[in-house]
C-alpha cells in the first residue's frame, strides 16, 4: 500500500510539471504598521489609477511576496522601493489567512518624518489616530468597510498595543 501512495505522489508531481494539473497556491502579502510616539499609524494614499486595486484609498505600507522570498525580506524590499528607507528592527505582529492570500503583518515603533520621504508609489503619507482609522475607508480591508479582514489586524494592534511594551 505504501509503495502505491508514493508512486501516486510522484505521478501527481509529474502531472503538475507537465502542465496536466494546475495547483493554485494562495499568494502572500507582507505589510507593516508603523506607530509613532503619539500612537498614530502611518498610512499612504494609493495612486489614483483605474487599473490598480483600490485606487485613491488609504492603505498600510507593504506589497506582494515574490516567489522564493520570505515575508520579512519582502517588507524590507518594499520599504526600500516605495519609501526609500532601510528597514530593520521590526517585529512580527500577525499572520492572517484570508480567502485570497496569507498576510504577514509586521510592526515597528518609529517617528518617521513623512516630509523627508520621497514616495515612488502612492500619492502621500499621513499619520492616523485610532479614531481617524475607524472613520476612514481603507484599501484591502484594513478596516470594517472592506471585506478582506485587515480591520481585525488593526483593531488587534491597538488592543494588544505592543508599542507600549517597549
Amino acid at each position: 500500500m505504501t509503495g502505491g501512495a508514493v508512486i501516486g505522489h510522484i505521478e501527481f508531481y509529474e502531472a503538475i510539471k507537465a502542465g496536466k494539473i494546475s495547483v493554485r497556491m494562495k499568494r502572500k502579502g507582507s505589510s507593516i504598521i508603523f506607530v509613532n510616539d503619539k500612537k498614530q499609524v502611518l498610512l499612504f494614499l494609493r495612486d489614483d489609477k483605474p487599473d490598480i486595486p483600490f485606487p485613491n484609498m488609504w492603505d498600510v505600507p507593504g506589497g506582494h511576496v515574490e516567489d522564493n522570498e520570505i515575508p520579512a525580506k519582502c517588507i524590507v524590499r518594499e520599504m526600500k522601493e516605495e519609501l526609500g528607507m532601510e528597514l530593520n528592527g521590526f517585529q512580527t505582529f500577525s499572520v492572517e489567512e484570508f480567502d485570497d492570500r496569507v498576510e504577514y503583518t509586521f510592526w515597528k515603533k518609529e517617528d518617521i518624518d513623512i516630509n523627508k520621504i520621497t514616495l515612488t508609489e502612492g500619492q502621500s503619507l499621513k499619520w492616523f489616530s485610532e479614531d481617524e482609522i475607524k472613520n476612514t475607508e481603507l484599501a484591502y480591508g484594513f478596516n470594517k468597510i472592506l471585506a478582506y479582514g485587515f480591520n481585525k489586524i488593526l483593531e488587534d494592534f491597538f488592543v494588544q498595543a505592543p508599542f507600549s511594551k517597549n
